[in-house]
């Protein structure tokens, strides 16, 4: 729209169009004209008027036609229309009918048109006003339905990351794509958790007691889990398994697998003190090992999971079922890493099931000083 309102003042007269331009150029309206209802109609498609002066008797096509095709349009059909009628009380009734917003008579005051036309002009404008913002608010709509989406995508694909990845590692996995967990191949270390004596004690528990004992052991592991940024690879009801490494690189695994470890064994140190006052003779134990997997996502579509494939796997789940009441074994590999850091004593060579030959294991006591200043930091 112009700075200036524009009218289109429809009159077969060229006398009354002048007469018409005179009057509304000098108050500030810029006037185009047409002779015909036609050229009206073709005008009001070119120029985009913001008021149509329409006289009633032309040739050819009337101005009652030319308001009806107004407005059946709708494009116009809120486009004001003042007619130019005689004081004939039917003209006037039927101007009304064929849509016309207003009229005046011939011959016209000029005050009352001005008066009119301002007025049917501020209501369109206001009207045009309205419109640009419904679609601007229908946009807006629209990209916040697109972000609505996208962020309910995202939070879905974040649950489904924490069910095996703490929260942090859940959002910077979420913010790096799903390219960082496409198959690839890392060293990990690996910590299998078990409970000892849980399949007597679930046997002769009531059902209700043993999912009280699964809520404590999780709620106490989960917390841990959280605080050491390790990846979830299993959870059940009797034991864990969890990897450093992966997908978000650290650069001493098997360092932070240890220091896990023995803060299990000492939050499981109260738990299981609690559960033998309750009458349930229940223990802990952790068997960690250093080694090449291959990971990546697993599963089918709307069920993923991350999973790791490698002997070291099964490596830290034997040393695991070696491992006695209250004892962290570690392989030979992860003492390599870590005996800078704690204090150890050679558990001796194990044989273990799928392993062809016998394998040193350490059993770890705790940290040393430099170990509880690494911790402390």
């Amino acid at each position: 729209m112009d700075a200036s309102p524009k009218v289109l003042v429809v009159d077969d007269v060229p006398q009354n169009v002048r007469l018409l331009e005179a009057v509304l150029t000098s108050n500030g309206f810029a006037v185009i004209s047409a002779s015909s209802g036609p050229e009206a109609l073709e005008r009001v498609v070119a120029d985009h008027p913001d008021l149509v002066l329409l006289d009633i008797q032309m040739p050819g096509m009337n101005g009652y036609e030319v308001c009806r095709r107004l407005r059946e349009d709708p494009t116009t059909r809120f486009l004001p229309v003042v007619m130019v009628t005689a004081s004939d009380t039917e003209v006037r009734f039927n101007a009304v009918e064929a849509g016309a917003d207003d009229f005046v008579t011939k011959p016209f005051n000029q005050q009352e048109l001005l008066l009119r036309v301002r007025s049917l002009v501020r209501i369109k404008q206001y009207h045009d006003t309205i419109e640009s913002q419904t679609a601007e608010l229908a946009l807006l709509n629209r990209d916040l339905e697109a972000r609505v989406a996208e962020q309910v995508d995202e939070l879905e694909r974040l649950t489904r990351l924490r069910r095996f990845l703490s929260p942090t590692l859940a959002e910077l996995v979420l913010s790096s794509g799903d390219s960082i967990l496409e198959s690839h191949r890392r060293e990990i270390a690996v910590l299998f958790a078990d409970l000892r004596g849980w399949t007597a004690f679930s046997v002769t528990t009531e059902p209700e007691e043993v999912m009280v004992v699964i809520r404590e052991f999780h709620n106490a592991m989960g917390e841990l889990i959280r605080r050491f940024e390790a990846t979830v690879g299993w959870f059940a009801g009797d034991g864990l398994m969890v990897w450093f490494n992966d997908p978000i690189p650290c650069p001493d695994p098997a360092a932070r697998a240890v220091e896990m470890a023995l803060s299990m064994r000492e939050v499981m140190g109260g738990l299981t003190s609690k559960w033998r006052k309750r009458g349930h003779d229940l223990d802990f134990s952790v068997g960690i090992a250093l080694g090449y997997a291959t990971l990546g996502r697993i599963g089918f579509d709307g069920r993923y999971d991350y999973g790791a494939v490698g002997s070291v796997m099964n490596l830290a789940s034997r040393i695991c079922d070696e491992a006695g009441s209250g004892q962290v074994l570690v392989t030979e590999r992860v003492f390599a890493e870590i005996e800078h850091l704690v204090v150890a004593e050679p558990a001796g060579e194990l044989t273990l099931k799928g392993f062809a030959k016998p394998m040193p294991a350490y059993s770890v006591l705790g940290l040393n000083a430099q170990g509880e200043g690494r911790s402390a930091q």
